[in-house]
């Protein structure tokens, strides 16, 4: 009959690291998420061989104290949770405190930390799970951990690991997501020495997934920015155009998190239906922003599975927003409104490149600018305003009619000089009075100067066309189209 024995702690170790690291990409999920909890804003992941013989993560996050860095090795050792009611509310990546130990018992693993505004550091190393003593260090403000032939401890694990190449691509792929999950971080990846990903870490989403993705990637995306209730969906998505043979450019983020989710997944499917060519696939990178005791993440070991407390609302603000995306594609984007629609004259005058009046000047009252004083000098305050140039149309070939004022419409501000045809002798140039400015006239009576000839035949305006032409009629019968602008 065989016996219930407890297991040796060394081998609940090696079994709890088998649920927790899986292979060298698993290592650098856990160590990225740590570093990102410590509110790093730039890491750096190098690897060499797949990361199987070496990986090395450096952040310059808050750093650990030298007396805490054997605790962090300790299973179930974290300082994100501190009470029961944490875990229905759970806003940092990690929170269970299985990564360090789970790493440290299938690896030689060495840590140098420093906290910020401290003159030294502290490094440990570990082999196997087994901590030496803590010992101080020069380094950098942040923590480094180089993690060392994983699985050398574990030949059964080792043998069903894939080709170095295999295993650092799956590695350089949790690098990008990390990397599109926060923005605002820069992500430096080095594999045998090349740098193959370097995220810019301006915080916009658009340049890492230019950086992470490629140009032809996102020149392909739509901007999405949408919200239902509590629920935030913000990102890219693919034009129609631009579909995929596969879901693997599908991206879903929960809180900062990289979720796995056939709900995000069946919503975006959805908002495409009967755009996208038979086989094809969108591509997305969204961001679903929503209350942390709404969503729990403490459903999977590796915390890539999530349930929402509302499935509906999430999958509304998904559908509906990427939807609305989709039907404006292409439309043009309704142009900006100028300042004189949006603002009042009041709140015009009080912006600081409005124009200002000028002095008052003051001119005596019926005096006009060139002429002789009308009458006693009053004066009052006359604002200057810019005046417009009067054209002043000149025509010709026209004899006035005998006791009958020649009158001709005319636009408000324009004048019409109208001189005599000349023939043999000379006929003196009358002066000209210059017609008193009034309010927008209808019509201006010109007399004809004194002294023209009266042998020719009279000619007659018949009217004015487009305001532009004057329609004459000569004594001969002959019909005349005279252009203002060229007479």
């Amino acid at each position: 009959m065989p016996q219930i024995q407890q297991l040796p702690a060394h081998i609940a170790d090696l079994i709890a690291a088998g649920e927790v690291v899986e292979r060298p990409a698993s290592v650098c999920k856990e160590l990225l998420e740590n570093a990102l909890d410590a509110g790093a804003s730039a890491v750096s992941v190098e690897l060499e061989k797949g990361g199987m013989t070496y990986l090395r993560v450096t952040d310059n996050g808050c750093g650990i104290a030298p007396e805490q860095l054997p605790t962090a090795f300790l299973r179930h050792a974290t300082s994100k949770l501190h009470r029961a009611e944490d875990l229905a509310a759970i806003g940092t990546l990690g929170f269970r405190g299985e990564a360090l130990a789970a790493i440290s018992a299938v690896s030689r693993v060495d840590i140098f930390s420093r906290q910020r505004e401290t003159d030294s550091g502290a490094s440990l190393h570990l082999e196997g799970g087994v901590p030496g003593d803590v010992k101080a260090a020069g380094c950098p403000e942040g923590t480094t951990i180089c993690v060392r032939e994983l699985f050398y401890n574990t030949p059964a694990r080792m043998k069903f690991m894939k080709k170095d190449s295999a295993e650092g691509a799956a590695a350089t792929s949790v690098v990008t997501q990390l990397a599109l999950s926060h923005p605002d971080v820069s992500f430096k990846l080095l594999r045998d020495g090349q740098e193959v990903l370097h995220t810019p870490g301006d915080g916009q989403l658009l340049s890492a997934v230019y950086a992470a993705l490629g140009r032809d990637f996102a020149r392909s995306l739509l901007p999405v920015d949408g919200a239902g209730g509590d629920v935030r969906v913000s990102g890219f998505v693919t034009s129609p155009a631009a579909g995929h043979g596969t879901r693997g450019r599908q991206l879903f983020f929960v809180n900062g998190r990289l979720v796995k989710s056939q709900l995000l997944t069946a919503a975006v499917e959805e908002a495409y239906r009967n755009r996208l060519l038979k086989g094809k696939f969108p591509g997305c990178v969204l961001h679903i922003t929503l209350p942390v005791d709404t969503v729990d993440v403490n459903v999977h070991p590796a915390k890539t599975v999530v349930k929402f407390a509302g499935e509906k609302a999430v999958f509304d603000a998904v559908y509906y927003t990427v939807r609305d995306v989709l039907d404006n594609e292409g439309k043009p984007k309704p142009a900006e409104k100028p300042f004189y629609q949006t603002m009042t004259a009041q709140e015009f005058l009080k912006r600081p490149d409005a124009p200002r009046p000028a002095g008052a000047v003051t001119l005596p009252v019926g005096r006009a600018v060139g002429s002789a004083p009308a009458g006693s000098a009053v004066t009052e305050p006359v604002r200057p305003a810019p005046a417009p140039v009067t054209p002043v149309m000149a025509v010709h070939d026209v004899v006035r009619q005998p006791d009958k004022p020649f009158t001709a419409p005319a636009p408000a501000g324009q004048v019409y000089h109208i001189t005599p045809p000349v023939r043999e002798e000379t006929v003196p140039t009358p002066v000209e009075k210059e017609p008193e400015p009034t309010p927008e006239p209808e019509q201006q009576e010109l007399p004809m100067p004194e002294g023209a000839s009266t042998a020719e035949k009279p000619w007659r305006m018949v009217g004015e066309v487009l305001r532009t032409y004057i329609i004459c009629e000569d004594g001969d019968g002959s019909l005349w189209l005279i252009d203002k602008h060229a007479a």
